[in-house]
């Protein structure tokens, strides 16, 4: 017998994330390492075609997983045991899929990977159902995200499990599971929305994106021990480090600006911002993974040019400010303080063809902060 779970008020008071779903950030960032960590060694060997498409695939299943949860988790989150039991299966999955990013990476067997995803899809078919027994006014949209999740599950254990080969016709096939699993919510909704808290989830996306700028961090920080790790000071690696911080403290900066992130529970709004953080939180783990290319060529470890570093930087720069823009700023802002990051993106993707590239994309993305900042309206909230 599925037993019930009480849905939540979205307009509760003080509504903050809780140790649970932090727990399950912990497990999401074990799991985005590991699929940064394959991309920076696949740059830095060469092997770019590979490297992106492994970590795009990969970076698909983290991020969908965590952000079926985040949502379902401000709506239903009743701090019952049987959902306390469904979150451990779920953390469960999210280890099993890390681990399996690692063997994906070095050998493109996806058997792991869907295995952990799986486990972790699972477990939310099971809370989406034990959802629907409480709720007679979401009844029916919690029964289509169990059906959707689930028939889901039967194509990916189909295509990555007893048909998966590294060929161009299954990348379109694992596209097509991709378009199955964004449409499965947009559907699902459409019986009646869920009962989400506004508050909390803008606090959950910036607490994901603190986490995966984190790659950002430790990439530094890595820096810095191989600037000095030769008994020597490396100018060049050092100037990297530095040039490294001022992006990562003004693509900080950038993100949690003074206004809200979600100003309206209209439908076509909602969908765009959750969707669209996946560029901001992509581009924030590769940002970090470039650093790391960079480091390696700098320090002579790596089977490619600088050239090859500066842009494995500077793209992912660019694609988080345009995500920024594309779910925040062209809602918030007027159009001629709204152009102010896709003009940066603009620019940062000229860095790599200049002299001193790091040091000019970081003046780019520190003057883009400074001047957002100067631009930005007061906090304005409409529940």
């Amino acid at each position: 017998m599925i037993k019930a779970l009480k849905h939540r008020d979205p307009n509760e008071a003080h509504r903050a994330s809780t140790p649970l779903e932090l727990f399950v950030d912990l497990a999401s960032v074990i799991a985005i390492a590991a699929a940064a960590t394959g991309l920076h060694h696949g740059i830095a060997e060469g092997h770019f075609q590979q490297a992106i498409l492994s970590f795009l695939l990969a970076f698909f299943g983290i991020w969908w997983a965590w952000m079926n949860y985040t949502w379902f988790a401000s709506a239903y989150d009743d701090d019952s045991r049987l959902f306390k039991l469904a979150t451990f299966a779920f953390l469960s999955g999210a280890l099993v899929l890390a681990a399996g990013i690692m063997e994906f990476m070095d050998t493109h067997t996806l058997t792991l990977v869907v295995t952990g995803y799986v486990i972790m899809r699972l477990a939310m078919v099971w809370l989406w159902l034990s959802a629907a027994r409480d709720n007679a006014t979401h009844g029916a949209t919690c029964r289509r995200y169990a059906v959707g999740i689930g028939l889901a599950q039967i194509y990916w254990i189909a295509i990555g499990i007893v048909l998966w080969q590294w060929t161009g016709v299954m990348i379109g096939l694992f596209c097509l599971g991709i378009l199955i699993e964004l449409g499965v919510p947009y559907w699902a909704e459409k019986a009646n929305p869920t009962p989400w808290h506004r508050h909390h989830m803008i606090e959950r996306y910036g607490l994901l994106n603190i986490i995966v700028m984190g790659e950002m961090l430790l990439a530094i920080a890595h820096a810095i021990y191989a600037a000095i790790s030769g008994g020597t000071m490396n100018a060049e690696i050092i100037q990297l480090a530095a040039s490294a911080a001022v992006i990562t403290f003004s693509l900080w900066s950038l993100y949690f600006s003074r206004e809200d992130h979600l100003q309206s529970r209209a439908p076509h709004r909602t969908f765009l911002w959750g969707y669209g953080h996946v560029f901001i939180f992509a581009a924030g783990a590769a940002t970090g993974a470039g650093f790391a290319v960079m480091t390696e060529i700098l320090s002579h470890h790596a089977h490619v040019s600088a050239f090859v570093g500066n842009i494995a930087i500077a793209v992912p720069v660019a694609i988080y400010l345009g995500g920024l823009w594309l779910v925040r700023d062209q809602f918030n802002l007027p159009f001629r303080d709204a152009a102010i990051l896709p003009l940066a993106a603009g620019a940062s993707l000229v860095t790599p063809f200049l002299p001193f590239s790091t040091v000019v994309l970081a003046g780019i993305v520190a003057f883009a902060a400074v001047l957002r900042a100067a631009r930005s309206p007061a906090p304005t909230r409409q529940e």
